[in-house]
């Protein structure tokens, strides 16, 4: 268990859950081969939450991808639909081009959701996962989705000194950010929401409103998340669990290194979970259905939102229908939003 009570020591937490393995002890097994061993493969999804280790020397800054992740992905689950386009000049770039053309358009979730067609190859950005057991090619598929983790990630295409605390990726695509703070050094949510708001430019590729689903400031006690930078306007909401019916969060226990935001790495941000919200919970709305992505809002579920209704679908599974159930709900919370959720997952 990590001993250490500063930021690094966060980020190597976490590290060690998602992935299995943190840099710190790839280090101490592999010494100066331990980049070596970790593109070796030892590593991989059955460990830890399935996350595989991410490398910021990987990162492209233009495109906000996961270069190694992503062709690693694509070449060894659709090499035909690859080979369709390999006689393109700079078939590679031409690629890239096309998924920053489109996402620019419309958004990284609609382009995970839907996909990416040039010509006449399609290329599947995201395996979905399996609802039920019915059919067993879904889950196989699934499987082979690579999700990753770096830290210390060198985002910015301006000054190549600014990074942020930690980046997830799914199939070498952004999906999230997260600024890290350790309350034990005097470090808080406070901090890192300030840093987004202040040392964070919005117009960086990564950080441009839809290219990343959603961005947390995260300390040991609490989590806020927000889905769009805006410079001094961000609004961050609170990502809490709540205790004794009011904010925040309850005690950690020694499973959890004491951390009240555990629940973070260990429930929200797994694989299976990661992949339900992108699926069936974050949404892009606009007023009009042609409103350009600058004016239409991206929903990300808060955590009580997601507890409500997982809550309601796992005891409609096993328990079956004809139940009531009384839901707290505070005022301006999103109740309309758990609502439409649950009815379209309880269809579903």
């Amino acid at each position: 268990m990590v001993s250490q009570t500063n930021e690094q020591a966060l980020e190597a937490l976490i590290e060690q859950v998602l992935c299995g393995i943190s840099r710190e002890v790839l280090k101490e097994e592999g010494g100066s081969d331990a980049v070596a061993l970790q593109q070796s493969d030892q590593y991989r999804t059955e460990i830890g939450h399935g996350y595989q280790l991410g490398w910021t020397s990987d990162y492209d800054r233009e495109f906000s991808i996961d270069t190694a992740k992503f062709w690693g992905f694509l070449n060894s689950t659709q090499a035909d639909e690859l080979a369709k386009l390999k006689d393109q000049p700079n078939w590679e770039r031409l690629i890239l081009e096309h998924l920053n053309k489109r996402i620019k358009k419309h958004g990284l979730l609609k382009v995970l959701k839907n996909g990416l067609s040039i010509n006449d190859a399609h290329l599947t950005l995201l395996y979905s996962a399996p609802y039920n057991e019915i059919n067993p090619e879904v889950a196989e598929n699934f499987e082979r989705n690579v999700f990753s983790v770096t830290r210390q990630l060198y985002y910015s295409q301006t000054n190549p000194n600014l990074s942020i605390d930690m980046g997830l990726f799914i199939n070498g695509l952004a999906i999230a950010t997260l600024e890290l703070k350790n309350a034990w050094t005097g470090q808080t949510t406070y901090h890192a929401i300030k840093q987004y708001r202040e040392d964070r430019d919005p117009s960086e590729p990564l950080l441009q409103f839809g290219r990343c689903l959603v961005h947390f400031a995260v300390d040991t006690d609490e989590v806020y998340m927000t889905t769009r930078l805006a410079g001094k306007k961000t609004v961050f909401l609170p990502f809490n669990k709540g205790h004794s019916y009011g904010k925040g969060n309850p005690p950690g226990d020694v499973s959890t290194g004491g951390h009240r935001t555990a629940y973070l790495w260990q429930e929200v941000l797994t694989r299976q979970s990661l992949t339900n919200i992108i699926e069936h919970f974050a949404k892009l709305v606009g007023e009009k259905g042609n409103d350009p992505l600058n004016r239409r809002t991206l929903y990300f579920p808060r955590y009580h939102q997601l507890e409500v209704v997982r809550k309601l679908l796992a005891h409609a599974r096993t328990q079956g229908v004809g139940h009531t159930y009384l839901i707290h709900h505070s005022a301006g919370s999103g109740k309309s939003n758990s609502i439409t959720w649950a009815a379209y997952q309880l269809i579903e």
